[in-house]
């Protein structure tokens, strides 16, 4: 399906008249009320929360991006959050490198996401993605300029994509997926907003999203399966973590090192639990999925009679290394290397109704995985490691602590779900290629030899 001709990409509004615009100015109305209403709530979140408040202002277009001229074709790529950031360097690698031609701009939508964007893309513009009332929209894309937008899983918003249809931007859609959940919402508000018509291209994941898509009367022709290109970001074999790592965090010889990564409220309260009744002997580190929650977790565990500590402090010598208690990595962006350091790995957002986060990841270092019953934001990554035997799946926290007994107590089991971890990343790479050569022929190459 990969090489079959596209459709042409869209570059006007496909869905013009009367009843459409007043269908958007409604949705237009409903964001001033929703604002003037939650203005209050946003004050006191822009009191409370450092950099909140400029990212409300961001989101506003009150200072729009500043790219300067333009003095070639801009491709925009967006992903809403770290996930969805990281996720896109193999193709914005792949891009710059097959199209030098061609200027790469990122936006994101979270602080971590326009932090982890400015780390993963040095010397790129990285811009905040806008608030998707009409005028907003109107004034973001004027100042980006984009001949191309890629958003990267899904992320469709009803105005965005109408304003990049009517300035004849093509909008594709690369590592594209659909939970059950969003796909069964979707359904009831097809034939309103947010018009998957609107899209020039949809590259999936797999079969299953392929035929969500499908379902919501997308035009086949333009939806290609291609893999998960996150796959193709993922180093295979364990990563180096450093020495300063190593020595703050890392555990006594011969130490047992549990990782817990993108741990959400209250997981870090389960993992303790867990690692109390199953792995008492281990050195545990916990990342929270939002490193700003690491103060409330701090405070949580000590209240379970559980003193922690911190990368951050010990980093600056106000404490020791002790690999006794739990060590909390409230730092952005060394996940990877946290992983690299351990022995066995739970996977957060699991435990709670969240979906998960991606376990594939550690796996693809060599790591023993655990995670839990919810992750339909990971179906396709979570049955590949399933299938391989490179993970369990628990039913509960209350099955944390069982779990973790027999495989800290197992060497041979960890190796072998480990192998079975790398094999199966390194079997789903090439996404990237896949997804490239859909782009290519929807509009890369032409913004390339300078023609639309």
């Amino acid at each position: 399906m990969a090489h079959e001709e596209l459709p042409p990409a869209i570059e006007r509004d496909p869905n013009p008249g009367v009843l459409r615009g007043a269908l958007h100015f409604v949705y237009d109305v409903a964001w001033v009320v929703a604002t003037v209403v939650g203005s209050p709530w946003l004050w006191w979140k822009s009191r409370r929360l450092p950099g909140f408040g400029p990212m409300v202002r961001e989101r506003a277009m009150w200072d729009p991006p500043q790219l300067g001229a333009k003095t070639r074709p801009r491709v925009l790529i967006h992903g809403v959050s770290v996930g969805e950031v990281k996720g896109a360097v193999p193709l914005v690698d792949a891009i710059e490198t097959t199209f030098p031609e061609v200027e790469v701009v990122i936006s994101s939508t979270t602080n971590t996401g326009m932090q982890v964007a400015r780390e993963e893309f040095p010397g790129r513009h990285v811009v905040r993605f806008p608030a998707d009332l009409t005028p907003i929209v109107r004034r973001f894309l004027r100042a980006v300029e984009a001949d191309l937008v890629l958003l990267i899983e899904l992320e469709i918003w009803p105005n965005f994509l109408r304003e990049c249809n009517r300035r004849g931007a093509p909008v594709a859609v690369v590592n594209g997926r659909i939970t059950g959940k969003s796909h069964a919402r979707y359904v009831v508000f097809r034939r309103l907003l947010p018009q998957f018509n609107r899209l020039s291209l949809i590259c999936v994941q797999d079969e299953e999203y392929e035929a969500r898509f499908l379902d919501l009367q997308v035009d086949p022709r333009r939806v290609v399966r291609t893999g998960s290109i996150k796959a193709d970001r993922l180093r295979i074999g364990p990563v180096d973590p450093g020495d300063e790592l190593r020595t703050l965090i890392g555990g006594r010889e011969g130490q047992l090192v549990l990782v817990a990564g993108s741990t959400h409220d209250p997981e870090e309260r389960y993992v303790v639990q867990g690692w109390q009744e199953g792995a008492p002997e281990a050195r545990l580190v916990l990342v929270p999925r939002h490193p700003q929650r690491s103060e409330d977790v701090v405070r949580e565990l000590s209240a379970l009679g559980v003193r922690c500590q911190r990368l951050t402090a010990l980093r600056a010598g106000t404490t020791r290394p002790d690999p006794s208690r739990p060590c909390i990595v409230d730092t952005i962006g060394e996940l990877e290397r946290v992983y690299g350091l351990a022995d066995l790995v739970f996977v957060g957002g699991s435990l709670i109704p969240h979906g998960g986060q991606n376990m594939l990841e550690p796996a693809a270092q060599g790591r023993p995985v655990v995670f839990g019953p919810y992750v339909a934001n990971f179906t396709q990554e979570a049955a590949l490691l399933l299938s391989s035997g490179a993970c369990q799946q628990i039913g509960g926290p209350a099955d944390l602590g069982e779990a973790l007994r027999t495989l800290a107590g197992d060497p041979d089991l960890r190796a072998r779900m480990g192998a079975a971890g790398l094999e199966t990343v390194q079997a789903q790479k090439g996404a990237t290629t896949l997804t490239l050569d859909a782009l290519s022929r929807l509009r890369l190459a032409s913004l390339a030899a300078g023609r639309r």
